[in-house]
């Protein structure tokens, strides 16, 4: 499964890649917005910094005006991934963008027939959100198991990008059943990291090196 942070900020992205943990990003006009930074800029940085795909959204709601501010988008960088919501002027301008070869992801997916119509239109990556269905009581992961076995039957080629993580479970779950993507919020990445039984195992090695020291004084740093 591959990763894409979720975030437009640079410096958390680039912790991240840093650790080669990170395939993509993903970007959305929110995020962007809580920087507080130039967006055309802020998004230009990231493009250089991630070596892997970066969606970038358009603002527009309106087919004519989503490709005006698409095409441009799709030339920032060769990694630049347009990023269109599911409506039916969205899967208009995905279907003219596939066309053209640029790549696309289409967000706010709520339900097995959206990411079905969206993979038809020719997305590259489908945003089904768990988070948001679970905050609603819906339990959102047999959406994703729904779509990987639609895409799985007929070898759709688009991408299931799990998207909306609020926990670890979700990417677990999402693993699991066999999504290709899932795209993470910085601190959902670092809670990953996390287990008090390796918090309580490492403190009991440097306990132990600590006396060791103690008695040889040596560490190795100092070896030859």
């Amino acid at each position: 499964m591959k990763f894409f942070i979720d975030s437009a900020n640079a410096d958390l992205i680039k912790k991240f890649i840093d650790m080669n943990i990170v395939d993509g990003v993903t970007t959305n006009p929110s995020l962007l917005a809580k920087e507080g930074k130039d967006p055309i800029e802020q998004v230009k940085k990231i493009l250089k910094l991630v070596p892997g795909p970066v969606s970038i959204e358009v603002v527009a709601t309106e087919y004519g005006a989503m490709l005006s501010e698409a095409r441009p988008i799709s030339k920032l960088g060769k990694n630049a991934v347009v990023k269109i919501p599911m409506t039916r002027d969205g899967m208009r301008a995905v279907h003219t963008l596939s066309q053209e070869g640029i790549k696309t992801n289409v967000t706010l997916v709520f339900s097995a027939t959206q990411a079905l119509i969206a993979a038809k239109a020719g997305a590259t990556y489908v945003s089904p959100f768990v988070g948001r269905l679970d905050d609603i009581g819906t339990d959102g992961m047999p959406l994703i198991s729904d779509i990987v076995q639609i895409f799985r039957n007929y070898s759709i080629k688009t991408q299931v990008l799990v998207a909306s993580v609020r926990h670890p479970i979700h990417v677990v779950e999402a693993a699991k059943l066999g999504a290709d993507v899932a795209t993470l919020p910085p601190d959902v990445l670092d809670k990953m990291f996390s287990h008090p039984l390796t918090d309580a195992g490492l403190k009991k090695f440097l306990d132990d090196w600590k006396t060791l020291q103690k008695q040889y004084g040596d560490d190795f740093s100092k070896a030859k």
